[in-house]
Parts: structure tokens; sequence; C-alpha cells
């Protein structure tokens, strides 16, 4: 809860000459003005003004009651705990991203073989061949799934090392 302290001042009840000020109107509202700034400047916030009735007395036996015109002003009080509360901050904001780039089409080639962009699908480095050849991998399998499967016995191998030993109890030269 935010505690406040607060000012209440008489309204002015004449006006302030001021330069280029000539009304009695001018003059009252650059009162109003100039005591608003100099408060305002020792961090005093305007809130409204009130007439209230005010009690006088007259004379030794007898009372008046005259209305007053007042300002009243607020402020937060020094030392309020609530200044150093954690205050919730905001969310970010998300921008959107673009659209992940659609892949290249796989189309035939003059061949028959596909291909991407014109390069052909099945053209593998002499390397690959002999990687295939030596480990008993298929070809579609070799265009980059992560598991290989086993000649002989026929299931999916999920590393390299597992295909190779496989593949050498297999071969009668080793």
């Amino acid at each position: 809860m935010t505690h406040y302290e607060y000012k209440v001042v008489p309204a002015p009840a004449r006006g302030q000459k001021a330069k280029g000020v000539k009304s009695p109107q001018g003059r009252f509202a650059n009162a109003l003005e100039s005591l608003m700034n100099k408060l305002a400047a020792d961090g005093w916030e305007f809130q409204r003004t009130e007439t209230l009735p005010s009690e006088e007395r007259t004379g030794l036996t007898s009372s008046t009651t005259t209305y007053r015109s007042v300002m009243v002003f607020r402020r937060r009080r020094a030392g309020d705990p609530s200044e150093y509360a954690p205050r919730q901050l905001e969310p970010p904001k998300l921008t959107e991203l673009p659209p992940p780039a659609a892949p290249a089409a796989v189309q035939p080639d003059a061949t028959g073989q596909n291909s991407v962009d014109g390069n052909s699908e099945n053209e593998n480095t002499p390397a690959d061949d002999t990687a295939a050849q030596t480990l008993g991998l298929d070809e579609d399998r070799l265009a980059g799934a992560s598991a290989e499967r086993d000649p002989d016995e026929g299931e999916s191998v999920t590393s390299i090392s597992v295909a190779l030993r496989a593949r050498a109890k297999a071969r009668p030269d080793t």
C-alpha cells in the first residue's frame, strides 16, 4: 500500500502581476500557476481545490461562518516501503520468425535418376561405394539415415562400430 503525505494551502485571493498579463482573470490564473509550479518543484502533486466552511470569531461573543478555498497537494511519503517493493515486469514481446525455406524439389533427370537442382542423388564418391560394400549397407539408407541394416541378421543397427563387428563375424576371410 502506498502512503502519501498531504499539504493543504490557501488558494490565492488576489491575482499576481506579470509581464503581458493585464486582466484580473489572467492575474488570478497567474497566481494559481505560480503556486502550483512552486509546490510541484518540491515534489507535490496537485489533487483538487476545495471550498470549506470556517467559523470565525467576530467581536467578543459572536462568530460567523466564512467559506475558504484551499488547494490540496500530495506526494509519496519519504522512506515508504512500497517504493522498494518488487514490480512485475511486462513479458517480452515475441516477434514472429519467417517460415523455414522449403526444401528443393526432387526431379528425375535425363538418366532417370532423382536429382536436386541438377545434381544426381545417387552419385557416390569411390570412398562412399567402398564403405557401403564393406559395411553391407544398402544405398537407400546411406543417404542420411542414422541406423544401418545388418545384411546377415536383417535388423536395425544403431552405430557403425556394431555394424563393423557384425560384418567381421560374418566374413569367412578375416
